[in-house]
């Protein structure tokens, strides 16, 4: 791939993933390097008339009233990185701390932060050559950004701290970045407060928790469609017309897609007579439970877009006069997560339904009072055998799971910083227990899937529509059909995989 040029104005959620996952290179813009360069001469001329401004001049938080000048500045950065650096838990994944530094270089790039372009510069050599700091998923309020996370990033930064290696062993900082040939950061006024000031932590998470569900939710089309058909289900429940009678756009997309996945079906037409008029919800509402989860994604899609391309440290420089390194720089709350808790919120909730519907239609499918003559939990000589009996078990496990997880993190706040960060996001909070909640879906669907390729297997030699035969030849691509009792718990880890690479989802494409 090309090489990514940011500029803090146009990052998309895409790039994001592909500089995180997959080692696509960033560099800063030309035209951004300019306005960067611009906002640095602001912080330089106050620092030499010696104006008070705040994290430039002064303390931070509940200090921000004692003075600091001349050599004290350096010192301050430093301390503000060490003082800072308290996370504690499991490290983020290197994806996600990957996609925490870029989101960090690009809203530095937007040319309001004030710090030099090789602050920038630095970070995107570490994306470009590998270096990945061990950042501790917990200790963040979600108020002055990800304080404790952004700041083991910029421990990186400054040559302390822990690294990952190529293989993931966590090594010294020092000892990474000199592999790597660079050289370690002497960070100047403002530059700390404005490294680790920020929401790019939860946002990191968040980001790519999302672009996950956009995959989740495609493939849960995929998978009603062809429980729909293996129950023996009726299309008419997605008749264009009703959708366009409740037009909401998440639902009129997952309609249009269940009837894709039906089209041509043998076993629809197998059936179509029959005297049953309708379904159970967990099949003929499927276009209003999926699709409301769908639109739930395009929501927190463009929340996430927006916050990417966001300056959200503190204080921010504004340009007045350029030509004369003029301009004002304000104090504001940018660093609040509180639009990015809510949305992160929103998913889990969204994506514990998705779970829950898919839990209930494989409910369908292994209980005989339910399954439209399948056999007792798709078991051959059930009885002897005991089949799907306690994959629904365990689907529900993760269901109520994710009940829990869903409970929002952002009604919370909890006091800080001597008073003065009085109410807080728990934005991180909700991130992390988000990236449970997509995990949980993740393995119900693959259940799902292994239960439903079984039920077809079944109503041979009656075939699904040719989108559902190719479905279900993916599946069996990574699972044969089970004909006796065999420890499934590796079929559902590689079924999810299939899942998360998008396999599922292609049959809808």
């Amino acid at each position: 791939m090309n090489a990514l040029h940011i500029n803090g104005n146009d990052l998309t959620l895409e790039a994001v993933r592909e500089v995180a996952a997959e080692r696509r290179a960033a560099l800063l813009s030309s035209d951004a390097r300019q306005a960067v360069n611009q906002a640095r001469a602001v912080v330089d001329e106050i620092v030499a008339s010696n104006k008070i401004a705040y994290a430039i001049t002064t303390g931070v938080g509940k200090l921000s009233d004692v003075r600091i000048a001349g050599d004290q500045i350096r010192e301050l950065q430093v301390n503000l990185v060490r003082s800072h650096a308290v996370g504690v838990g499991e490290p983020l994944a290197v994806a996600e701390t990957r996609a925490m530094m870029l989101l960090r270089a690009n809203s530095l790039a937007k040319g309001h932060s004030g710090v030099r372009a090789l602050v920038i510069d630095t970070l995107c050599e570490m994306l470009n050559r590998g270096v990945t700091p061990v950042v501790p998923s917990q200790g963040s309020v979600g108020a002055s950004g990800d304080l404790a996370p952004l700041a083991h990033l910029a421990l990186a930064l400054i040559g302390e701290g822990e690294c990952f290696d190529e293989k993931g062993v966590r090594i010294p900082s020092a000892e990474a970045l000199k592999r790597a040939q660079i050289k370690p950061l002497v960070l100047e006024a403002k530059e700390t407060i404005s490294l680790i000031n920020g929401t790019q932590a939860m946002l990191a998470v968040g980001t790519l928790a999302l672009l996950a569900a956009e995959t989740l939710v495609d493939s849960a089309d995929v998978l009603g469609g062809l429980c729909c058909d293996a129950l023996k289900g009726t299309d008419a429940a997605f008749d264009e017309r009703i959708h366009q009678a409740r037009p909401h756009a998440g639902q009129m997309k997952t309609a249009a897609n269940l009837r894709r996945m039906l089209e041509g079906s043998q076993i629809r037409e197998s059936h179509r007579d029959c005297g049953r008029v309708q379904d159970a919800y967990s099949l003929r509402c499927i276009p209003q439970v999926h699709g409301a989860v769908r639109d739930t994604l395009a929501h927190c899609r463009g929340v996430f877009e927006t916050e990417a391309n966001s300056a959200v440290d503190n204080p921010l420089v504004f340009l007045t006069d350029p030509k004369n390194a003029e301009g004002d720089v304000i104090s504001g709350g940018n660093f609040h997560g509180e639009p990015l808790a809510f949305a992160l919120d929103f998913l889990a909730i969204a994506l514990s339904a998705l779970a829950g519907i898919s839990e209930r239609r494989i409910e369908r499918l292994v209980n005989p009072a339910l399954s439209e003559g399948l056999p007792p939990f798709l078991a051959s000589g059930a009885g002897l055998n005991s089949g799907f009996m306690m994959p629904q078990v365990t689907a529900a496990a993760l269901v109520s799971e994710n009940k829990v997880m869903a409970h929002p993190a952002s009604v919370d706040s909890i006091t800080t910083s001597g008073n003065k960060e009085d109410y807080v996001s728990m934005g991180m909070t909700a991130a992390t227990k988000l990236k449970r909640v997509v995990d949980n879906t993740r393995n119900v669907l693959a259940i799902e899937a292994m239960a439903v390729a079984q039920a077809l297997d079944f109503l041979a030699p009656l075939k699904t529509s040719k989108r559902g035969q190719a479905a279900h030849a993916a599946i069996r691509s990574v699972c044969p059909t089970m004909e006796k009792d065999r420890v499934m718990y590796a079929d559902f880890a590689r079924i999810a995989a299939l899942i998360a690479s998008g396999k599922v989802a292609e049959a809808l494409r």
